[in-house]
């Protein structure tokens, strides 16, 4: 049985429905990241999870028992805002300490907790300053000590690193999964920043207006989204409208004047499909030599790739290069397109929610 398991839940305000009959498991131990964009209910749903906000129909249940109406502070969750929420009165011992007071847990194994965590977080050294002088990374791993002294079954984390500086926060994303593997704590994190979710989750949760549209591992999901929505918001790509032109073991598609040699299945001659492309699965080779006919629209340099808008007989596409030294083309360049068997995505043309195991759910009546 799942450690932690979401069944249906919904939640809605008067006739807006902001989640809606959501299935998730999760098992212990594992880091699942549920993203989405701006007002899909991820949040939300990481709230009806701690208590914040009452599930409005389905059920909460943590190892075996049912915490759909039991009070955020009898849950024993832990939780780390995207604000961080600490004392600015209260040294970081303090803060750190101040889960475990209210705990009424013994002095002296407080002590020998809060020196853990913040061992385990690096700010030994830092226990007797304030919030105010520190930087934005320690306050963050502050906040994480805090939420994991309590020794949580589930961590909740609310958007932790969105308020770092770019750097800052790639560097404290590997520090976070880091922490997380070495405690083994449970961990559910909202994020909107898909590099985030893909580098540090187990799985991921991709939700679009109050639903899971797929919920799979990193890889597969970047490599085999259900969707055109999944395809272009966990990463870059290209879609091109098409029909199945033939059906079978090895199906042909095509989009314009491309004809595109893909897997068969579950496909029919005449379906509407959409075709993605990943810019770095095109390769830029010699005018005549590729797939696709291209000329180079425009260029932009993004350190350790290249980035080419590129004009073709199906449409412009964007095209990723690695930064290997060599002379870059210039704009107004004529040259060829081509790519690996097997990295063409076919995409439904429209595609529904989906079960905890990523399989398609039958839409309502």
């Amino acid at each position: 049985m799942s450690f932690l398991r979401l069944e249906k839940i919904s939640k809605s305000y008067g006739d807006l429905q902001v989640v809606r009959d959501l299935d998730l498991s999760v098992e212990q131990g594992e880091f699942v990241s549920l993203l989405g964009p701006s007002g899909c209910g991820k949040t939300t749903t990481l709230q009806m999870i701690a208590g914040f906000a009452d599930v409005t129909r389905g059920r909460v249940v943590l190892d075996g028992r049912d915490i759909t109406y039991a009070k955020p502070n009898t849950r024993g969750l832990g939780i780390v805002f995207q604000s961080y929420a600490l004392f600015p009165h209260m040294t970081v011992r303090d803060n750190v300490d101040f889960g475990l007071l209210m705990r009424k847990v013994a002095k002296a194994e407080r002590a020998e907790r809060v020196a853990q965590a913040l061992a385990l977080v690096k700010l030994e050294k830092h226990a007797d300053r304030y919030p105010r002088e520190l930087s934005g990374g320690q306050r963050q791993r502050v906040a994480l000590a805090r939420a994991l002294v309590i020794r949580p079954p589930v961590l909740l984390l609310d958007e932790p690193l969105s308020n770092l500086d770019a750097k800052l926060r790639e560097d404290m994303q590997y520090e976070l999964r880091a922490i997380q593997r070495k405690t083994g704590t449970t961990t559910i994190m909202v994020t909107h920043d898909q590099a985030e979710a893909l580098s540090i989750s187990d799985r991921i949760v991709v939700m679009q207006d109050g639903r899971a549209t797929q919920v799979d591992q990193p890889y597969r999901m970047y490599e085999h989204p259900r969707s055109e929505f999944i395809s272009n918001f966990v990463g870059k790509s290209n879609l091109l409208r098409g029909a199945v032109t033939r059906a079978g073991v090895e199906a042909e598609i095509r989009c314009g004047a491309l004809a595109l040699a893909v897997d068969g299945t579950g496909l029919r001659a005449g379906d509407e499909v959409k075709v993605s492309l990943r810019p770095e699965k095109l390769v830029p080779v010699a005018a005549g030599a590729g797939k696709l006919d291209a000329m180079v629209a425009g260029r932009y340099f993004l350190g350790s790739q290249w980035m080419y808008e590129m004009q073709t007989p199906v449409g412009a596409l964007t095209v990723l290069a690695p930064n290997d030294g060599s002379a870059p083309h210039d704009d107004g360049a004529r040259i060829g397109l081509d790519w690996a068997a097997g990295v063409v995505r076919v995409l439904p043309v429209s595609a529904g929610p989906c079960a905890s195991d990523g399989s398609p759910v039958a839409p309502e009546a």
